[in-house]
């Protein structure tokens, strides 16, 4: 079966320094693959590579069997779905314009648009007769996270990009808001391409784990053979998780 995303022999470089190295990997359809490192490196890089904010120096990325330089950036973006940090809301528009965007940019009627808005803001728990009509600054830092989930899946697209979404929140939220994506998950058949730094948040969300180190790939493992990793950054990592289990 043709893998959602493939990088195939994939370097980028900028201000005369490699970020990428010869990167190979590929994205299953329906599976969460998240791309695990220290900042700076390259699985940010990685992602935005996947709907085009970054073009290959050299290689290409392939979505759905079409490398991305020969994709209407536009209409690519248009068929993912894209999670930050601080979930990048518009502040003057409401919640549920927020979320309509895409479905509004693709010609949905208002209907089909208004019945979209009102069950992913149930499906990720703030009740549309509460929320719908709220602004960002009205609502917490969780919350925003929410919306940002919501807006991401609203046109119902195949492939979900997250970029490190949990990691500006505090600890209990940032969990509330993992159980909220596993449970999520258990109803859909997306394909999601997952940013974080966090090892104990690539174990638990992680069909597969990608280690990226200095730019390049280390490992790409279950969350299992993760954990029985023996040396090498892999190793590093789980350390830092056993002295938090300690402290």
């Amino acid at each position: 079966m043709e893998p959602a995303i493939a990088f195939r022999d994939v370097s980028y470089g900028i201000r005369g320094k490699e970020v990428l190295r010869h990167f190979d990997l590929e994205v299953a359809a329906g599976e969460t693959l998240v791309l695990l490192g220290r900042s700076g490196s390259g699985k940010t890089t990685a992602l935005k590579m996947v709907n085009a904010l970054l073009t290959p120096i050299s290689g290409d990325v392939y979505v759905e069997g079409k490398p991305t330089r020969e994709w209407d950036p536009i209409l690519l973006r248009r068929r993912i779905g894209y999670v930050i940090q601080e979930a990048g809301l518009f502040p003057h528009y409401t919640v549920a314009r927020n979320v309509a965007v895409v479905p509004q940019l693709l010609g949905w009627e208002r209907d089909r648009i208004d019945a979209r808005v009102d069950d992913l803001l149930s499906r990720v728990g703030l009740p549309p007769e509460e929320f719908r009509s709220r602004y960002p600054r009205e609502l917490s830092g969780g919350q925003r996270q929410r919306v940002g989930v919501a807006r991401a899946l609203a046109a119902e697209p195949s492939l979900l990009l997250m970029d490190e979404p949990f990691g500006a929140l505090d600890p209990v939220t940032r969990r509330d808001l993992q159980l909220e994506f596993l449970a999520l998950r258990s109803t859909w058949t997306k394909t999601s391409l997952f940013v974080t730094h966090d090892v104990r948040e690539a174990l638990a969300l992680a069909t597969r784990i990608a280690l990226l180190h200095g730019g390049r790939l280390e490992i790409v493992a279950t969350p299992r053979e993760f954990l029985a990793e023996k040396s090498g950054e892999a190793r590093i990592f789980l350390a830092a998780l056993e002295d938090l289990s300690e402290a």
